[in-house]
């Protein structure tokens, strides 16, 4: 991925790579910034293998440092900006990070964490903080130096942490060649155009419009600490295209809006109803005072990672005539299915096409027959490197073999209808997807159970209009104790990430267990989806 970014940083050169707010990085700048902070962290005893950890809000840093890491043949691990010590501590321990670039707004939390990270040697602060509480260098600092010479790296290794299925984050190891092909369906594939094989090819592609203007605009809106951010932000720039982010850091519809007219923006990455009905908010509200916002530059809105319903699809397309790009994927590769909506169709919610190669199988690995109404498992074909970093028991059980051939099977649950298409039915596993955040409900209980007034405590996800799943917690209090929504949410707050705070919370005098002590989690769901909580 190092030989492919600095390919097109040759070609582009003076062109504009990456907007973020009132600051601009041309590609001549963006890969001699990459090279001097390789230079740095080379100096500091991280080179070729080492983890990498990215602890950043979406930046011009962010991409630096991933290509910092490439440069040095070095694995960058994305780190969640919101999670709190024991999160930051597995992370950053179970991904073995040797270097950490993070906020200075992390400062507290990173502080707390570092002790507990053997491997943890070199910190690197973008931004500045009133008192340091660590010895970091200065994120100007680490780029002032002289810059990593350029060499042959080969195929590295990429790691994206993600919540997954088994509880704890887990690293989805795999390989540079097999993200340039994902990335490159972001890019080249979004454009009507073939991957490039190789770098020979791909300067190739490039010099075709080397003087032009970018191939294409694109704003990811979601995280680059996810994968839906990440691989549409590496897809724009690997077809030599431009990356704008959004100025602020906590989501304004506004804002967005604005942006995408300010800079022309034609390509949008977005995650379900949790992005695209603000959005749409925003945009009925600008029309109806007649001060529409100009969106007429965008031409794509892609979103991966959690429910967007017709509604807003059709909303959206009031606005702009626009291809709406619905995608079931997941870390661990795909996609599964795609759902394709342009003005004039019958918008749907939650029916795809499945994607070339992909199947929805039973439990033995037979393909679901179409009209049977049996719910079975999304799988996309997977290569021979992808599996989970040091867990071979949950590689396996994600990746497996059938009829010879190795398949993705994350937990996506869907049925076949009769002409073919894919209903896709949620995650079958007890991961909640809560605005495109994997939360497993577990952790969540863990820490709920240890506030003195909880007896017993089950989580669960409801449907939520925004959300697409909000988390609920229904609990038995001890005996004379009481609890509300906003006590709850504090005390779940205080050890695990904002996100992964309940938003309802429905008290019951006893939790339905099985004897065994299993706990009945339709029986949770109803009582959740069907109770008056306190709302925050």
């Amino acid at each position: 991925m190092a030989a492919v970014l600095e390919t097109v940083a040759d070609v582009r050169q003076s062109q504009t790579a990456i907007i973020h707010g009132p600051r601009r990085r041309s590609w001549r700048e963006l890969d001699e910034h990459a090279a001097r902070l390789a230079g740095y962290l080379a100096g500091t005893g991280t080179g070729a293998g080492a983890r990498i950890g990215v602890a950043l809000h979406n930046s011009i840093e962010y991409i630096e440092s991933v290509l910092a890491a490439f440069k040095l043949g070095a694995v960058p691990v994305n780190v969640n900006y919101r999670y709190r010590r024991a999160e930051l501590e597995h992370v950053l321990t179970d991904a073995g990070v040797q270097a950490l670039i993070y906020d200075a707004g992390l400062e507290t939390q990173i502080a707390a964490a570092a002790p507990a990270v053997p491997s943890l040697r070199s910190l690197v602060r973008v931004g500045e903080t009133g008192e340091p509480a660590l010895s970091a260098a200065s994120y100007p600092a680490a780029v002032g130096g002289p810059p990593l010479p350029r060499t042959h790296r080969g195929d590295g290794h990429w790691l994206m942490y993600t919540g997954g299925t088994t509880g704890t984050p887990k690293g989805v190891l795999t390989r540079h060649s097999w993200l340039y092909q994902v990335v490159s369906a972001n890019g080249f594939g979004l454009l009507g155009q073939p991957v490039p094989a190789g770098t020979a090819a791909l300067r190739s592609a490039l010099q075709r419009v080397a003087a032009g203007p970018p191939a294409m605009i694109c704003l990811p809106a979601a995280p680059l600490m996810h994968a839906t951010g990440m691989y549409t932000c590496l897809g724009a720039l690997v077809a030599g295209g431009q990356v704008v982010f959004l100025p602020s850091r906590s989501y304004d519809p506004d804002e967005l809006a604005a942006t995408i007219g300010e800079h022309r923006v034609d390509s949008l990455s977005i995650v379900g109803d949790v992005f695209a009905r603000p959005l749409a908010d925003a945009l009925d509200r600008a029309a109806a005072v007649g001060r529409p916002w100009d969106v007429s530059s965008l031409r794509r809105i892609t979103s991966v990672g959690v429910t967007w319903s017709a509604e807003v699809k059709l909303r959206l397309l009031a606005h702009a005539d626009v291809l709406c790009r619905d995608v079931i994927a997941a870390s661990e590769g795909g996609p599964f299915a795609i759902c394709e909506t342009r003005r004039g169709d019958g918008a749907v919610t939650s029916r795809f096409v499945l994607a070339p190669g992909a199947r929805v199988i039973d439990e033995q690995g037979n393909d679901v027959r179409p009209g049977s109404a049996e719910v079975g498992m999304l799988a996309a074909p997977a290569d021979a490197e992808i599996g989970y970093a040091g867990d071979a028991a949950a590689t396996a059980r994600t990746f497996r073999v059938i009829g010879g051939r190795r398949w993705t099977v994350p937990g996506d649950l869907a049925s076949v209808e009769a002409d073919g298409t894919v209903v896709f039915a949620g995650r079958g596993s007890r991961v909640i997807n809560t605005g495109g955040e994997k939360v497993f409900a577990e952790e969540v209980e863990t820490v709920v159970l240890t506030h003195p007034a909880v007896r017993d405590a089950l989580v669960v996800g409801v449907p939520d209009q925004r959300w697409g799943t909000r988390i609920a917690v229904v609990v038995a209090l001890r005996p004379g104790a009481s609890l509300d929504l906003a006590a709850l949410r504090a005390h779940v707050g205080r050890e695990l990430a904002d996100y992964k705070r309940p938003k309802d919370l429905i008290v019951v005098p006893e939790l339905r267990r099985t004897p065994a002590g299993k706990a009945d989690l339709r029986w949770a769901q109803q009582v959740a989806a069907a109770g008056h909580a306190a709302r925050p």
